[in-house]
């Protein structure tokens, strides 16, 4: 069970970006005490449940805030952003919980969907996860029993309500379930020795013998489009308040070693400023046309694929310009900027990113009609 000495509560939407600068704020000031092997942000995850944020995902008519249904899901760009600002290993978990509440929203059952909610506004943490390796991947056998891992699966040993990918024995089609975990159990960290996010509990989690708690949608439901792809700009708009942190932990570098005269800083500084914005403008978009669904899938498909790679190059630029500008300093323990570099660093690497360039760019070239028309709702 979660930890329920804080009672958790709804909120709405609109407080819950004041409720995310609040959490930001909290979660900043600890992140370098969390930044060790086998950290966890426990004391930032409890910050959220108290502020409503946990719930906030849950639709308005079961309890919940309904954040991400607001017009253009702004709000929960911001929300995620901001939690990203405070901390990436935070944020990624975070997201985590978003995106399987939503799924739960689109694919539960009645039942389901007023079972899982509940436990969202318990304060239950919700994670989705679908790696696993080649071998030993999760399959659920004819008795509707699991067997076999989730790898790189983030909160392990933390999250308490975990979204699945399994196969059914000589089937190809996963099918999307949740299973019940108890805080401590079955995972397996060790492996995690990565340079940032150390914080995010990121593991392997055996679930054999595990029976599923609730089962959503028909197979392969996990992948139905634009919303699988569609979907990354969750992260993106995590991975664009990392990019916000690093920027102004250079800015006030330079504010306080009274480096901002040089005209060369000030162009790096300007530089990063053109990349930070032009990345705010694409994953407010990107949201957008997820949330409208006014577009054919694929090319909301494309365009969170060129937002994913426009944010990653941002970030590349700003962490560039940034160590630059700083110096042997901004790598040294104890910097405001050691620790949220390597966090952005690792977090931007995402999977198949050539694929997602390369996919987004043949859309383009098949479509019909000027490319500046290509997402516009007709």
């Amino acid at each position: 069970m979660p930890d329920l000495a804080f009672r958790p509560k709804s909120l709405p939407a609109p407080d819950a970006v004041a409720a995310a600068h609040r959490v930001a704020a909290l979660a900043a000031r600890r992140a370098d005490a969390q930044d060790c092997d086998d950290g966890f942000p426990a004391e930032d995850v409890a910050d959220l449940a108290r502020a409503g944020l946990l719930a906030a995902p849950v639709p308005v008519g079961e309890g919940g805030a309904g954040l991400g249904t607001e017009p253009g899901a702004a709000d929960l760009a911001a929300v995620l952003r901001l939690v990203g600002s405070g901390s990436l290993a935070l944020g990624r978990l975070y997201e985590g919980h978003v995106n399987a509440l939503q799924l739960v929203a689109r694919y539960g059952g009645p039942g389901d969907r007023r079972a899982l909610f509940a436990e969202a506004r318990a304060g239950h943490l919700f994670g989705v996860w679908n790696t696993e390796p080649a071998a030993g991947g999760l399959v659920l056998d004819g008795d509707g029993r699991l067997a076999g891992v989730k790898t790189f699966a983030s909160g392990a040993g933390h999250v308490t309500r975990a979204l699945v990918t399994a196969r059914r024995p000589g089937e190809e089609a996963p099918l999307m379930l949740v299973v019940a975990l108890e805080p401590g159990t079955r995972a397996d960290l060790s492996a995690w020795r990565a340079q940032g996010m150390r914080a995010s509990a990121t593991g392997t989690v055996d679930l054999t013998g595990l029976a599923p708690m609730a089962r959503l949608g028909g197979p392969d439901d996990y992948h139905r489009q634009p919303h699988f792809s569609g979907g990354a700009w969750r992260f993106a708009a995590v991975q664009l308040g990392g990019i916000e942190a690093v920027f102004e932990a250079w800015r006030g570098h330079l504010a306080r070693t009274g480096r901002g005269d040089d005209p060369h800083q000030l162009a790096r500084l300007g530089e990063g400023a053109i990349a930070l914005e032009g990345a705010r403008l694409f994953v407010a978009r990107a949201a957008g046309l997820v949330a409208d669904e006014a577009l054919p899938a694929e090319r909301v498909v494309a365009f969170v694929d060129l937002t994913r790679l426009a944010v990653e190059r941002a970030g590349l630029e700003v962490l560039s310009l940034a160590q630059r500008s700083v110096g042997l300093q901004g790598f040294l323990r104890g910097h405001p900027l050691e620790r949220l570099s390597r966090d952005l660093a690792t977090y931007l690497r995402q999977p198949a990113p050539d694929r997602a360039l390369t996919g987004a760019a043949a859309a383009i070239l098949a479509a019909e009609g000027p490319m500046a028309a290509l997402w516009e709702a007709r």
